[in-house]
């Protein structure tokens, strides 16, 4: 367990630089409305779009239990919190959706735009984006932010993370 957390910590501190903020889509909301999207559909690269109605239903529901994590999923689930005009989201988003497919049956792979689903965000302290929510079962999740500095890095922490955190394989 000190080893996943330590390899957590280090990959927070190593990329959490690269992380954008929320004030800044908060300004940026001002200035423009977005456009809606499909949400709890797969897209065609695998991740699951969720509002909060379907995060209370399929992740937590923390309205009902706030006092304690019971997670609502049948398998690990790995949550991107992002925003649409964020660049580093832009360069994790097609990571994840690959790892959705070669992950497929084995995890979940959700994300939550933080553009629209201010208050999810809220409840979880989301004050940086990217933000990613490890949920391995039967234990209470673990939030890292930011992203490595290239694509092979970046999908490397995430299969790293996936591996160890969510499925539990030993290396």
């Amino acid at each position: 367990m000190k080893k996943i957390n330590y390899i957590l910590l280090t990959v927070i501190l190593a990329i959490s630089i690269s992380a954008c903020t929320t004030s800044t889509a908060a300004d940026k909301n001002d200035k423009a409305e977005k456009k809606t999207g499909v949400s709890a559909s797969k897209d065609q690269k695998g991740a699951i779009h969720l509002t909060k109605e379907e995060f209370l239903a399929k992740v937590y529901n923390y309205e009902k239990n706030a006092e304690s994590w019971i997670y609502e999923g049948d398998k690990p689930a790995i949550i991107d919190f992002y925003a649409d005009w964020c660049q580093p989201c832009k360069i994790a988003s097609p990571i994840l959706d690959e790892l959705a497919k070669e992950y497929d049956g084995h995890i979940y792979v959700y994300k939550v735009d933080t553009e629209k689903e201010r208050e999810l965000a809220a409840a979880f302290g989301i004050r940086s984006i990217p933000t990613f929510l490890l949920i391995p079962m039967n234990e209470r999740p673990q939030i890292f932010t930011g992203i490595g500095q290239t694509k092979e890095a970046t999908k490397e922490i995430f299969v790293q993370a996936i591996d160890e955190v969510l499925l539990k394989k030993q290396k």
